[in-house]
């Protein structure tokens, strides 16, 4: 009877033995062959179509001309105004400066940005336009649609529109 509690004992920690060096030597070996994200190094689209909740589709930057084509559901009020020059200091004067100008501090170090005090560049651009602009940036400026909801967004095209009326 000894000796088949003993027997019984050694296939036990042998199972156990083999049971942890199975989940060992799979658990390091995952660890080396799964493949390291970088940020930025790779991206993973996300299905077209595909809107967050409680979100807005974004029209990218190549459909620009479509997304000109937008209303602008946010209409222009003194608070939506107020609202638009509050986000469009904290957001926008580094580059474009307190008066919209393009005189922003910023712009030493960079290409100028456009007065946008112009009437002909204001007259030119749709409000569907700068928001498309503002939510997925340009050629030279960054998007701000991960800071910025897209009302905010509008707000500060209502903003805009007063900047070249002064």
């Amino acid at each position: 009877m000894k000796y088949v509690f003993v027997l019984v004992l050694l296939i036990i920690a042998g199972a156990a033995g083999v049971m942890g060096y199975a989940v060992v030597t799979r658990f390091t070996h995952n660890m080396t062959e799964t493949p390291r994200i970088v940020a930025g190094e790779r991206v993973f689209t996300m299905p077209a179509g595909l809107v967050p909740r409680g979100g807005e589709l974004t029209i990218p930057r190549e459909a620009r001309d479509q997304a000109a084509r937008q209303p602008n559901p946010v209409t222009p009020s003194p608070e939506s105004i107020a609202a638009g020059k509050e986000r469009f200091q904290v957001y926008c004067t580094p580059c474009h400066g307190e008066s919209g100008k393009g005189n922003g501090p910023v712009t030493a170090r960079f290409i100028p940005p456009p007065d946008l005090t112009n009437a002909g560049l204001q007259k030119a651009r749709t409000d569907g336009y700068w928001h498309s602009y503002i939510r997925v940036g340009g050629a030279v400026m960054p998007s701000y649609g991960e800071a910025l909801s897209s009302e905010e967004s509008w707000q500060i095209v209502n903003y805009l529109r007063t900047l070249a009326a002064k």
